[in-house]
């Protein structure tokens, strides 16, 4: 092989390598990330969801494989022998070899094995493909949640964020207002270290919310499966989730769940393939059917064969010489009137050089120039007795695997039904508690404008401020939570339901 040819090769090579590399490559990640674009990255690079996938090729092939034994097995073999020269001794024989020989052969076989396993393989494995296919419609239904709910965690973290933004500013002008009142004389040195202390309280809770909505935001692109840019400042998420007055059918949700859910699927999937195998391991109380037919052929060369010369001459120098023994006896006995035939010894029994090549030519056979052995075909039927309850064991097992899994999908039927109706209450919950909540913020909001108000006139005290902001300030980190628990509680439910209910 040339320069040109390994350079060629290392070239394919190379561009091989970057083609496998090119697959596993995440993709630059944009600075405005929908939640769109995150379910895409997500069905594309999530490890789980990837592994998941997967297991559908072999699947497939394991259905063609299934159906391809109807067919027979064809196999075809050659090979080359070298024998060298010597004695071997078999007892008190010696058998000698003067030439090494080279020799070669060939081998046709066709295999056709047909019993009950055979038959309902195909359903088995179609089983095992359609339990496959079912498992990747639940992980990327589990994934789509799983992201989903990230997205929103990280929304409610940004939204605490703007919250205790808010609530630095309020403590700096709560600071300033102190300050401004401790410098004419109408307030103490116990009014402004109060004020610094929540002022210093609200930066580390912002720190805090920021810190949060970081973690939340590498744990989106870990789930997404594509690693984060390193400064996620830059990263904005841009969709919003509208809150939508629940005004779905429990009975229709329950209805859509059980038809339509993934892993409720999934699960009757695996069933039916659990029944297809127990019927697969039963057929082995049926007879198997087998039948093999086979070609074959040799050929057998000296290596060098100079010595089948003499040994040729010398066989037909004895020949000669009883041919010509033989004529003395039938002249004899022609002699006394018989009238046995004269044979023409010399033309039967002289060694040429035509027989000489002949001898030389024959014997050159290798490698393609084959002995043909006899063709050989063979039925066998075979009908197993007595297995030491193999196969009662193997039966119990199928059985009690197809029980078990019937049981499994009854069991998540149950649970689902239970997800839908405890998440579906859950949302009713979140929306009416939205609305309370926005209420008791309005008022709070209020009670902290008047405490302010009466504080800078002097007629409220700097506790009653603190007060008054402290529960402003959980009245609206209430009702961040109670809106994304209404989101938290949309996405479960549409992870229970098995579809996207807005």
């Amino acid at each position: 092989m040339n320069n040109r040819a390994f350079t060629l090769i290392g070239s394919l090579l190379v561009l091989g390598a970057g083609s496998a590399a090119a697959q596993v490559q995440p993709p630059s990640m944009p600075q405005t990330l929908s939640l769109d674009d995150a379910l895409e990255l997500a069905e594309r690079y999530n490890p789980t969801y990837r592994q998941t996938a997967n297991d559908r090729a072999p699947a497939a092939w394991a259905v063609r494989n299934a159906y391809s034994s109807f067919l027979p097995t064809f196999s075809v073999s050659s090979s080359g022998t070298y024998r060298g020269a010597g004695t071997q001794r078999f007892l008190t024989t010696e058998f000698t070899q003067p030439s090494a020989t080279i020799g070669s052969s060939y081998s046709l076989t066709l295999n056709w094995n047909f019993n009950g396993n055979t038959l309902l393989q195909p359903g088995v494995t179609k089983a095992a493909l359609s339990a496959s296919d079912a498992s990747v419609d639940a992980m990327r239904l589990n994934v789509r949640s799983t992201i989903v709910q990230q997205y929103v965690g990280i929304l409610e973290g940004k939204a605490q964020v703007a919250l205790q933004e808010r609530q630095v500013e309020r403590n700096l002008e709560n600071l300033r207002l102190a300050q401004a009142r401790f410098d004419v004389g109408q307030a103490t040195m116990i009014d402004v270290r109060q004020a610094e202390v929540a002022k210093g309280q609200s930066d580390v809770a912002l720190l805090q919310a920021h810190q949060n909505v970081t973690v939340e935001t590498l744990r989106l692109y870990q789930q997404m499966g594509v690693p984060a840019p390193e400064d996620l400042s830059t990263v904005t998420l841009s969709d919003t989730f509208p809150v939508v007055a629940p005004n779905w059918s429990l009975e229709d949700l329950l209805i859509e769940a059980d038809a339509n859910n993934p892993n409720v699927n999934a699960m009757r999937a695996r069933e039916t393939s659990a029944e297809w195998s127990e019927r697969a391991v039963k057929s082995r109380w049926l007879p198997s059917i087998s039948i093999f037919a086979g070609w074959s052929g040799f050929t057998q060369q000296f290596t060098n064969g100079d010595f089948l010369v003499p040994q040729e001459q010398a066989r037909m120098a004895s020949n000669l010489q009883a041919c010509n023994i033989q004529n003395v006896i039938h002249q004899d006995i022609n002699s006394r009137g018989a009238n046995l035939p004269v044979l023409a010894c010399d033309q039967f029994f002289t060694f040429t050089p035509a027989i000489e090549a002949a001898i030389l030519d024959g014997q050159r056979a290798f490698p393609f120039n084959f002995n043909n052995n006899p063709f050989v075909a063979q039925l066998t039927i075979s009908l197993p007795i007595f297995d030491q309850f193999d196969r009662n064991l193997r039966i119990s097992q199928a059985s009690a695997a197809a029980e078990d899994a019937q049981e499994f999908r009854r069991a998540l039927e149950l649970q689902t039904r239970t997800d839908v109706s405890q998440q579906y209450y859950a949302l009713s919950t979140a929306y009416e508690s939205i609305a309370i909540q926005d209420n008791n913020r309005t008022a709070a909001q209020d009670a902290m404008r008047l405490a302010r108000a009466r504080y800078r006139v002097g007629s409220g005290t700097f506790f009653e401020l603190l007060d008054a902001q402290l529960a402003n300030e959980q009245a609206e980190a209430d009702y961040i939570t109670a809106s994304f628990n209404y989101h938290r509680s949309l996405v479960s439910l549409e992870a229970a339901v098995g579809r996207t209910l807005r």
